[in-house]
């Protein structure tokens, strides 16, 4: 493998994130920070705890995990995205790189700039509500997956994207809303059995359950099963984005 090679191209996905400090970092953590004020505030004085945990801790890994769903998959997409807009794509495509080197690189600094702002969020969050985390080693391990996993999902949005509105597309349309309805800010149990049942077809659901697991050792659905279904996902990505470099797949054109 040509280290140096990932290295550049991570060093320089990285840099990105640093020049664009305020959209990257600050944002995300304002718009935390407002969650907090509206959600925590306004609803938490009428629902004082679920599970025994207090609503404004509660809605804690759902935050994080809506931040760092929506910030893995935009960071992905737009970093392959953008050298397939000013087709400098093709110069990296008859580089001396493997795939597996691009995919390494670009999908490496999406993920770790995720982890960081999640763990930023997590640090604002401790500004507002005392948290516990119960399992760290595990709280790590499903931050560290998830930013994977839909850095990978975002890698694949940037290739089928052909346009900057197709890429905003997926996150706004279909993932934000999946998280809010994924039991991010209530109970599965606090719904009614028909809505419960249909809750449980949401991949997001399983994904903030497994999460807030590690938190508080409390979750809708089984750890075994939100770990399986994260992994299931993580596997089809890759199964995905091997199929696009083996295929060429939108990025010759």
């Amino acid at each position: 493998m040509n280290l140096r090679a990932v290295w550049a191209i991570y060093k320089m996905e990285m840099a990105r994130a640093f020049r664009t400090v305020l959209q990257s970092i600050v944002s995300p953590v304002i718009s935390t920070s407002l969650y907090f004020v509206v959600f925590g505030s306004a609803i938490g004085s009428r629902i004082t705890e679920i599970d025994g945990v207090s609503y404004g801790a509660f809605i804690v890994p759902g935050l994080i995990m809506l931040s760092l769903l929506t910030q893995s998959i935009s960071n992905a997409s737009f970093a392959i995205y953008f050298p397939k807009f000013v087709g400098s794509i093709y110069e990296l495509l008859s580089a001396p790189v493997s795939y597996l080197e691009i995919i390494i690189a670009y999908v490496g600094g999406a993920a770790t700039k995720s982890i960081i702002l999640g763990l930023i969020i997590l640090a604002t969050a401790g500004l507002f509500v005392p948290l516990t985390i119960e399992h760290p080693v595990w709280m790590l391990a499903f931050l560290v997956l998830t930013a994977v996993t839909f850095s990978l999902f975002g890698f694949i949005i940037g290739i089928w994207a052909k346009s900057f509105e197709q890429l905003q597309l997926v996150p706004l349309l279909i993932i934000t809303p999946l998280t809010f309805l994924g039991g991010s800010f209530y109970s599965i149990d606090m719904l009614p059995g028909i809505w419960r049942t249909v809750t449980l077809f949401n991949p997001v659901l399983y994904l903030v359950s497994g999460f807030r697991w590690s938190f508080y050792g409390k979750s809708d659905v089984s750890i075994g099963i939100s770990l399986g279904m994260t992994v299931v996902f993580l596997l089809v990505c890759i199964a995905i984005v091997a199929w696009i470099f083996r295929t060429g797949y939108r990025l010759r054109n």
